[in-house]
């Protein structure tokens, strides 16, 4: 029985991500986007996971050595504001914005760091919760719709390439850059 639950490994499948890809994972937590695209880039490809919380990276770096992923590098920054991640400009194949955008203040600064290490007709992936479920997810107050995600998204130069499935609790999209 396939669980309810947002599934990493199986999001990124949907996204057909390329091995040899680049990707940055955004706003990477515990890495469980940032593993199943190391697995999905292969040994020729590259992930970097970005967080803001220090205390994270090293943790996400150790559970990926441990699973025999040595293509993850760590990166303290942030995507609230333009080259906040540290990552060239125009040189990422995939981005991935997991579970980020509910706790992101500055959303628009976000959607346009994404736009900036992303190349040419780069692709997004981008997940969030879909509503609280009593509890379960993120306040009212911070949960931002399916909708609201693409408006903010396209003004910094995204459209909408297709949904994705993001189990009962979630909502997710591919976006490109245009």
């Amino acid at each position: 029985m396939e669980s309810s639950f947002l599934n990493p490994q199986a999001a990124v499948a949907a996204c057909h991500i390329s091995e040899g890809s680049r990707v940055a994972d955004l706003a990477a937590g515990s890495g469980f986007f940032a593993r199943a695209a190391a697995r999905a880039v292969g040994a020729q490809g590259q992930v970097w996971a970005v967080d803001a919380h220090q205390d994270m990276l090293p943790r996400l770096k150790n559970l990926a050595e441990a699973e025999g992923l040595r293509n993850i590098e760590v990166v303290r920054g942030t995507i609230e504001k333009l080259n906040g991640t540290h990552l060239p400009e125009g040189t990422m194949d995939f981005c991935i914005l997991a579970n980020g955008l509910f706790s992101t203040e500055d959303k628009a600064a976000a959607a346009a760091e994404a736009a900036r290490v992303l190349r040419r007709a780069g692709r997004l992936m981008l997940i969030d919760w879909g509503d609280s479920h009593g509890g379960l997810g993120p306040h009212p107050d911070q949960i931002v719709s399916a909708v609201e995600a693409k408006k903010i998204f396209e003004v910094a130069g995204f459209s909408q390439a297709e949904d994705i499935p993001a189990g009962a609790y979630h909502w997710g999209l591919i976006l490109r850059k245009k």
